[in-house]
């Protein structure tokens, strides 16, 4: 029994972490769709061959914001820190005392998707620098500040 437990378990942390990284792309998406910035999201932008090498591959998706230069930085950092909203549903069951943790696996599933609830070390350089970025892109010309 211990076995399956264990098995079903894993399961349940890879079914969490997969959705869980899916979700926090989509977080950074929403945000941005919200407050009008164009982006483009891509699933497996450092795809190897084989399928083992491409789920090992580090980002599974990855979202490219494409500021006008309008944007003032508060939107760029907002947009960085959406993936901590979804530790709510959790905080919530938590607060109701209906987590699912009396089974391993609904502790695997808790732990699996509260661990893509933390922003990225990328994450945290746009929150911390997204004034640079707007103004190391304007410098270069890659951000269209001409009035439309």
């Amino acid at each position: 029994m211990i076995g399956t437990d264990a098995l079903v378990a894993g399961c349940a942390l890879l079914l969490a972490v997969g959705g869980g990284l899916v979700a926090h792309e989509w977080s950074h998406a929403l945000a941005l769709k919200l407050a009008r910035v164009e982006y483009t999201v891509s699933y497996f932008p450092d795809r190897t061959d084989g399928v083992l090498a491409m789920l090992a591959s580090c980002p599974w998706a990855a979202v490219h914001p494409q500021p006008t230069g309008r944007e003032p930085p508060w939107l760029l950092r907002l947009a960085a820190m959406m993936p901590l909203v979804l530790a709510l549903p959790v905080l919530v069951l938590g607060a109701a005392g209906s987590l699912p943790t009396d089974h391993a696996a609904g502790t695997a599933f808790v732990i699996g998707w509260l661990a893509c609830t933390i922003p990225s070390p990328q994450d945290f350089s746009v929150a911390f620098y997204a004034h640079r970025a707007l103004r190391d892109a304007d410098d270069a010309g890659l951000i269209d500040t001409q009035p439309r």
